[in-house]
């Protein structure tokens, strides 16, 4: 297979970046797209130029590292999947292929096509921890959670902290990672004591960091590799405003 491809270069934070094309051919369609970044790295290289700076760990769909934009879409045109679990035989041959990093306020280009997500760590940071002593895993295997509830937790807990709910909301806001992130603690029985403090605090930091707010476009869901609900945006509206009536969130 061969593509065209305008990758977004940018050599540090404080210079400007610019579509730089790219002729690839030989592009295997069962290559990950990442590969596919791979053999232009290669290509790069031995031509003596700088090979595209991208981030990636695990290649399996685990940690969130990969994202990018494709053709205007958070990791690409099919749903539910990372970057890394992309492959060419999704793009036809011949097809041009425009790729760019995350873009928002808050994600600030580091170089090419990689980003700081740092931001959503202090998110993380601001909702502190369970403090319910449950003692070791049989002690704590011994409150009972119901199947809901768990299955509940379970869905929000699967978020990997990609940022492509940021990079795809018109406004840039974290919502989607923020709900998913609170909602994985608030849900169970062990994260009821700081419920409403770690909403607010959570929301707090969010705002800190320049996301935007959420208009319920719900671009974050369509494009979450994980299949995050927007639901856990509504529960944690509800929590945020118990807390606020409560007076939660004033350490």
């Amino acid at each position: 297979m061969k593509f065209k491809l305008r990758v977004w270069r940018q050599p540090n934070a404080d210079a400007a970046g610019r579509f730089v094309e790219y002729e690839l051919d030989g592009v295997s369609a069962d290559e990950s797209f990442l590969e596919m970044l791979d053999l232009l790295n290669e290509r790069l290289l031995q031509r003596g130029e700088e090979p595209v700076a991208f981030d990636h760990d695990c290649r399996e769909g685990i940690c969130g590292m990969c994202g990018m934009m494709i053709n205007g879409i958070a990791h690409g045109p099919k749903a539910a999947i990372t970057t890394c679990q992309l492959h060419m035989r999704t793009f036809k041959d011949g097809e041009t292929l425009e790729i760019e990093p995350w873009r928002a306020a808050a994600f600030p280009v580091v170089k090419d096509l990689i980003v700081d997500r740092s931001a959503l760590d202090r998110i993380i940071q601001a909702g502190g921890y369970i403090s319910v002593s449950t003692g070791s895993a049989p002690d704590a295997n011994a409150i009972p959670v119901p199947k809901k509830v768990a299955d509940t937790a379970m869905d929000a807990a699967a978020c990997i902290g990609c940022g492509a709910c940021v990079a795809a909301c018109p406004n840039s806001s974290a919502m989607l990672f923020t709900a998913a992130k609170a909602s994985h603690l608030n849900s169970l029985p062990q994260g009821q004591a700081e419920r409403y403090d770690r909403a607010v605090l959570m929301i707090q930091a969010q705002d800190a960091e320049g996301f935007g707010g959420c208009t319920n476009i719900g671009e974050c869901e369509a494009v979450c590799p994980k299949s995050i609900s927007i639901e856990f945006i509504a529960q944690l509206n509800r929590d945020v405003l118990k807390g606020s009536l409560i007076g939660a969130g004033q350490r």
